[in-house]
C-alpha cells in the first residue's frame, strides 16, 4: 500500500475531528492556504469494498474508577494546594512552629501574676487564720492612729504586720473606729479578727502593772509590790504554793520558801482582785516556762541539781550588774566549788544578816549562818533572791576559764577585776582600797572626771 502524503494524513485528521463533533480549526504550519483534498484512490485489486459511511456512535469516554476511602493506617504525606494558592513563606511556617512556646510563656506568666495576687489578697487579710493562741494582754493607748495600732499589736505578736492591718482597717472602712483601752487578744490572730476585737469587742477590765526586778530576795520584794498596789501578805503567799513544790527540783525538805522560784518579770492583775497569791502564782508559772529552756546537762555533769542552779544563779545576780561578766563569775564558783575553796561571796551573808545596804560589821562577817560562805565551804543551803534567766543560764554553763578571785576594778562602771592566784588578787584590792580612800569612803565603781 503506498505511503500517504501529509495533505491526506492532515485531511484525515479533520475529518476524524468533525465526526466527534470537534472544530478541526485552521490547519497550523505555513501560511499557504489548504490544499483541496485529492479525489479518492480507486481500490487495489482484490481488496474489499469499503463499507458504506453512515452515522456513528459518538465516543463515550470511560467512567472515572472510584475513589478508595482512606483506611485507618493510611496517612496523607502533603496536601496538594488549592490551583492558584502559593506556599506560605518560611518565616510564617517558623513563626507556627514557634507559637505552642509563645503560648506556653504566656500561660506561665498568667499563673505567676495570679500567685501574687492571691498572695497579696491573702497577706492583707488573712495572714493567721482564727483568733489565734496564747493570750496576750494589749494597752491600746488613746490617739493612736490605725498605723500605730498596727505596729503595736504586730511587735507584740498578736498580727503578722502593722501595714496589712493599717490596710485591712482601711478597706473595711473601720480606721476612725479604733477604741483606745486595755484587750485581751491572741497571738497569731488574723486581721480581721483583732479588728473585731478593738472596734466591736469589750476591753479588757482594768488591771495593774506590778514589775519585779531580778535579783532580790522575797523579803526585798514584798515592800515593792505593795507600793505597786497588791493586797494581801506577799511573804505568806511566797512561803508556799501548790504551784510548785520546790522539792521536785532537788531542794531539801528544809527549803522555807519559794525563793528562787518566784520569777523577776512585769505582770498584770485585775485592778478589782490585785491579790498577793494571784501574784506568786503567776511568778511561778513563769519560772516553770522559762526554766524549761535552760540546759542543764553541764550542770548535771558535776553534780549538781536544778536547785544548785538557782543558788548560783541568785548570787551571780547579787555579784554583778554587767551581762558579759555573768559566766565568768560562774566560772570562779565552779573552780572554788572544785577546789573546795570557801566561795567568799559577802552577797550571801548580807541575805543571811538581811543587810544589804551598809558595810558588813566585823560580827555579820564572823556569823556562823551557814549563809555565811566566807566561813563555810561549798554552796549556801539555798537562793539568796530571784534571778532572771540570763543568770540561770550563765549558772548552768559557766565560761571556761581559770579564775578564782574578783573584786571591783575601780572607776569601771562596776565592772570586775578577774584573777587566777592570790598575790594578783592582793593588789586588784588594793588599788580598790586605794581609791575608795581617795573618794571619801564611796564605792570607786564610778569615778568623777
Amino acid at each position: 500500500m503506498s505511503e500517504r502524503t501529509p495533505e491526506e494524513r492532515e485531511a484525515a485528521r479533520r475529518e476524524r475531528m468533525k465526526r466527534r463533533g470537534e472544530d478541526p480549526g485552521p490547519q497550523t504550519g505555513s501560511g499557504t492556504p489548504t490544499p483541496e483534498p485529492p479525489a479518492p484512490t480507486p481500490p487495489s485489486p482484490g481488496a474489499a469494498p469499503a463499507a458504506p459511511e453512515g452515522p456513528r456512535e459518538p465516543e463515550r469516554s470511560s467512567p472515572p474508577p472510584p475513589v478508595r476511602p482512606p483506611s485507618p493506617g493510611d496517612r496523607p504525606i502533603g496536601t496538594v494546594p488549592p490551583p492558584g494558592s502559593r506556599p506560605a513563606p518560611p518565616e510564617a511556617a517558623a513563626a507556627r512552629r514557634r507559637s505552642p512556646g509563645r503560648h506556653a510563656l504566656v500561660f506561665a506568666l498568667a499563673v505567676l501574676v495570679a500567685g501574687l495576687l492571691a498572695f497579696a489578697f491573702i497577706s492583707t487579710f488573712e495572714p493567721f487564720k482564727g483568733d489565734g493562741g496564747q493570750t496576750v494582754r494589749v494597752r491600746i493607748p488613746p490617739g493612736l492612729s490605725a498605723g500605730e495600732v498596727g505596729s503595736l499589736l504586730a511587735d507584740r505578736g498578736v498580727v503578722s504586720s502593722g501595714f496589712f492591718f493599717e490596710l485591712r482597717a482601711t478597706l473595711s472602712g473601720k480606721r476612725g473606729d479604733l477604741r483606745s483601752g486595755v484587750y485581751s487578744l491572741s497571738e497569731g490572730m488574723s486581721n480581721g479578727a483583732a479588728l473585731s476585737a478593738l472596734t466591736g469587742g469589750a476591753a479588757a477590765a482594768p488591771v495593774i502593772t506590778v514589775v519585779i526586778p531580778e535579783g532580790p530576795s522575797r523579803q526585798e520584794v514584798a515592800p515593792l509590790v505593795e507600793r505597786q498596789g497588791v493586797k494581801g501578805d506577799y511573804l505568806k503567799a511566797s512561803a508556799s504554793s501548790k504551784a510548785l513544790d520546790p522539792k521536785r527540783y532537788g531542794a531539801p525538805s528544809s527549803a522555807r520558801s519559794l525563793e528562787g522560784f518566784l520569777f523577776p518579770a512585769t505582770y498584770e492583775l485585775l485592778r478589782t482582785k490585785p491579790d498577793a497569791t494571784a501574784l506568786v502564782t503567776k511568778q511561778l508559772n513563769a519560772f516553770k516556762a522559762n526554766f524549761r529552756t535552760v540546759n542543764l546537762s553541764y550542770a548535771r555533769s558535776k553534780n549538781l541539781t536544778a536547785y544548785d542552779i538557782l543558788t548560783i544563779a541568785s548570787m551571780i545576780e547579787r555579784e554583778t550588774s554587767v551581762a558579759s561578766e555573768r559566766r565568768l563569775i560562774a566560772a570562779v564558783i565552779y573552780n572554788r566549788l572544785r577546789r573546795s575553796i570557801p566561795l567568799g561571796i559577802d552577797a550571801s551573808t548580807r541575805y543571811a544578816v538581811g543587810n544589804w545596804n551598809a558595810p558588813l560589821t566585823g560580827a555579820q562577817l564572823r556569823s556562823r549562818s551557814p549563809y555565811n560562805t566566807r566561813n563555810r565551804q561549798g554552796l549556801p543551803p539555798g537562793p539568796i533572791g530571784n534571778p532572771g534567766l540570763a543568770s540561770i543560764r550563765a549558772a548552768a554553763r559557766p565560761a571556761s576559764v581559770d579564775f578564782l578571785y574578783y573584786v571591783v576594778a575601780p572607776c569601771k562602771g562596776g565592772a570586775h577585776a578577774f584573777s587566777t592566784t592570790d598575790a594578783q588578787f592582793q593588789q586588784d584590792v588594793a588599788a580598790y582600797n586605794a581609791k575608795r580612800a581617795e573618794l571619801g569612803g564611796r564605792d570607786p565603781k564610778e569615778c568623777p572626771k
